[in-house]
């Protein structure tokens, strides 16, 4: 039987008075004017607190009131102070540290971040009320809820979890189908997902695969003639990588499984001293790829 997994914090929580929770860090005045406090305050104040903060009890001295450490949750406890909150919602933690809670924070991907927004307008919320809650402008939630209009689902589906950026999104519009997909999976196999890269692809792009072909691929300080080029070689260099991409698992297994044989074979002191004597060239190179740190754990 696996043993049982220790929870970190009680489920259930409870309601505590901000006035006994302390905090280990101060909140710097220039960090209260950043977009991502801003953006926290918004939407605490249009529609409450959503995460819990995490605390732990200090040890009480007799008869005294209960304390508690703040583990994770200071720029919310600060935005909770500022509205004149008196209690909020807290999940108990049973272990004194805060490394767990800052370290597994899941990003939202722009393309996640655009299905949440259709998903809230679909359910009657306002693209004025997101707005205000994530306090932006209500053109940036057009933006996202338009963000994928004009990629076909192909290239979306290669695309959803990645971290690719907005206007990576909106170069790959530029292109028809067929090429937004090739876009896609060269952006996945070189796991590179930047505006420069989508751009970059778009310029080595034919035009007969582009949708608005009157609309010029502008690369900063790229003459055309460099873009004609740059569009053979890359035509080429496409092919050449999403082949390398096919027979690469198998090539990286095969190569485990050598490695794996190689060093059965050295662990033998008569194989080890005839090569050395004979092959010690052989030898050598053998012992690099059985000493190699990336495969280390395929014996």
């Amino acid at each position: 039987m696996p043993a049982t997994v220790k929870l970190a914090f009680d489920p259930k929580g409870k309601m505590v008075p901000v006035g006994q929770i302390l905090p280990v860090r101060t909140v710097r005045p220039e960090t209260r004017e950043g977009q991502q406090y801003l953006r926290l305050s918004a939407s605490i104040r249009e529609i409450g607190l959503i995460e819990p903060l995490i605390i732990y009890p200090q040890e009480r001295n007799g008869k005294s009131e209960q304390r508690y450490t703040l583990l994770d949750g200071h720029y919310r406890l600060d935005v909770l102070k500022e509205l004149g909150r008196t209690e909020v919602f807290c999940l108990i933690a049973t272990d004194d540290e805060a490394f767990t809670y800052n370290h597994k924070v899941n990003r939202m991907s722009p393309i996640q971040e655009h299905y949440m927004i259709l998903k809230a307008l679909e359910n009657g919320v306002t693209e004025e009320r997101i707005a205000a809650t994530l306090s932006v402008d209500a053109r940036a939630i057009r933006l996202k809820r338009d963000l994928l209009a004009g990629i076909c689902p192909e290239a979306v589906a290669l695309l959803k979890e990645r971290k690719v950026t907005a206007k990576a999104l909106r170069e790959i519009k530029r292109a028809v189908p067929m090429r937004q997909i090739e876009m896609a999976e060269l952006m996945v196999a070189a796991n590179n997902f930047t505006t420069e890269y989508a751009m970059c692809l778009l310029a080595a792009t034919p035009e007969k695969d582009l949708v608005d072909i009157d609309k010029e691929k502008v690369l900063p300080g790229v003459r055309p003639e460099d873009i004609a080029r740059m569009e053979r070689e890359m035509e080429l260099l496409s092919k050449d990588f999403l082949m390398i991409e096919e027979s690469h698992g198998k090539n990286t297994l095969n190569l485990v499984l050598a490695v794996a044989y190689l060093r059965k074979l050295l662990d033998h002191a008569t194989v080890v001293k005839y090569l050395s004597q004979k092959f010690p060239d052989i030898l050598s190179e053998f012992q690099k790829l059985a000493e190699a740190p990336e495969l280390k754990g395929s014996s």
